[in-house]
């Protein structure tokens, strides 16, 4: 994409409503706007950030043997009569009458809408076990919505729900789901810690949440020191028997951590803040009695499934990446879910030499594969590099007079600010080894 072409309206100076970090950075990398209190419009470069965040989600739930389907946002108030909540959920829950003056509801979740789907279809204990995602659209009308996309009122989530027919199946549902967990915050370039959790509205009697740690988390999380052990690369490789060896590494967030009762020894005990982006939840069958969700067991029986459910908070994460990844001159995307991999800085657009160097390794990297944001505006130096920064991209390409003429370019690490010079076929050949 050329730099010219992109709606890109970053902004130079930090918004006054903007209390954090990724609030700021989201702003001013003309990432996101605001609509509504809580309510965001996502422009270009935001959007490819949340979808590749998307993806990586998507492809750790088909791994694990989830089945992805779409529910609609908005739902029968009936359902959440029948499960008990409708009444319960409280002033969160933003409710609806149409037309017919039947009630409805914008989700805030869909424990009753996926319950009702799988009763009205699955009889037998030989179509057992299933897991059924979606990635959608929610609405909790937060008393205080800010920072930014970390607390909003309209967001993007991944919820998943496993029904299984005894108790062992739920359990083994449910550590597939850790499992799951883990490796998706891994391919993000995070280490998410897992925590016991209090269960809240979705309800259970067993429930962890994972928080990336960050000093501007609204949690306080506690864990074993051995758990900084675990690298983001062991991470990628979770399976059943790591989790198996966390357990009782990681204690709880805020509230629900008893320093009396806490099973880690004081001297091993760490205390951090965390923001949290998954929770995941193991209720029984909380919801399939209710709702009618049994199946016929192999002796005949009526069994209610029992079941779990599983989110992923996708926009929020956009936030928490940036929160854990920036520095003072802007956002530090990791590689797997920038919106470009390189940025491609043509210094002196009014030289002949210059731009056709930088047309013809911009056309070369889009040949590659290679996602290329060509900065090929008439702007001074200075401001490209500052919003090249800014945005976060990893690699960065700048062409010039004085390396045309040598026959380099300058290739530098947004990470780690190192820089080299090297001849384009080289940048060309790193990059695509990056690819």
């Amino acid at each position: 994409m050329r730099r010219s072409a992109l709606f890109l309206p970053t902004m130079k100076e930090t918004p006054t409503e903007a209390q954090i970090a990724s609030h700021r950075l989201m702003l001013r990398a003309g990432m996101v706007r605001q609509s509504a209190a809580g309510i965001y419009s996502w422009l270009p470069l935001g959007l490819r950030v949340l979808r590749n965040i998307e993806q990586i989600v998507r492809e750790e739930q088909d791994r694990a043997g989830a089945q992805e389907m779409l529910m609609p946002t908005i739902q029968s108030a009936e359902l959440w009569r029948k499960s008990g909540r409708y009444d319960d959920y409280g002033k969160e829950m933003l409710r609806i009458v149409d037309r017919g003056e039947r009630e409805l509801l914008y989700g805030p979740t869909n424990e009753e809408l996926i319950t009702d789907i799988f009763a009205s279809s699955v009889r037998s204990y030989r179509d057992l076990p299933k897991n059924l995602y979606h990635i959608q659209w929610k609405f909790r009308d937060e008393i205080r919505p800010r920072f930014g996309v970390m607390r909003g009122r309209e967001f993007l989530m991944k919820d998943a729900y496993s029904f299984d027919l005894d108790k062992e199946g739920a359990r083994r549902s449910y550590l597939t789901m850790f499992v799951a967990y883990l490796r998706t915050f891994a391919r993000m370039g995070l280490r998410a810690v897992p925590v016991h959790a209090d269960p809240g509205a979705i309800g259970g009697n067993m429930s962890h949440e994972f928080h990336i740690l960050a000093d501007t988390g609204e949690s306080d999380v506690y864990f074993d020191a051995a758990f900084e052990d675990y690298t983001v690369g062991q991470m990628l490789n979770a399976d059943l028997d790591m989790v198996a060896r966390m357990e009782g590494l990681y204690a709880a967030a805020d509230e629900k951590h008893d320093a009396a009762a806490c099973p880690i020894p004081a001297d091993r005990l760490r205390q951090r803040k965390g923001i949290e982006v998954g929770h995941i939840f193991y209720f029984g069958t909380k919801y399939s009695e209710p709702m009618g969700a049994s199946v016929t067991s192999s002796t005949g029986e009526s069994v209610a499934v029992e079941m779990g459910s599983y989110g992923v908070g996708v926009s929020r994460l956009v936030g928490a990446i940036i929160e854990a990844s920036h520095d003072e001159k802007g956002i530090v995307w990791p590689e797997s879910v920038a919106p470009y991999k390189v940025v491609l800085i043509n210094l002196r657009h009014g030289d002949a030499d210059c731009t056709a160097a930088a047309d013809g390794l911009y056309e070369r990297l889009q040949n590659a594969g290679i996602d290329t944001l060509y900065d090929d505006r008439d702007e001074r130096p200075g401001v490209k590099f500052a919003d090249a920064d800014l945005i976060g991209v990893p690699w960065q390409v700048v062409i010039g007079p004085r390396g045309v003429k040598a026959g380099v370019v300058e290739f530098k690490n947004r990470a780690t600010g190192e820089t080299l010079e090297i001849t384009p076929e080289a940048a060309l050949d790193r990059l695509s080894a990056k690819a």
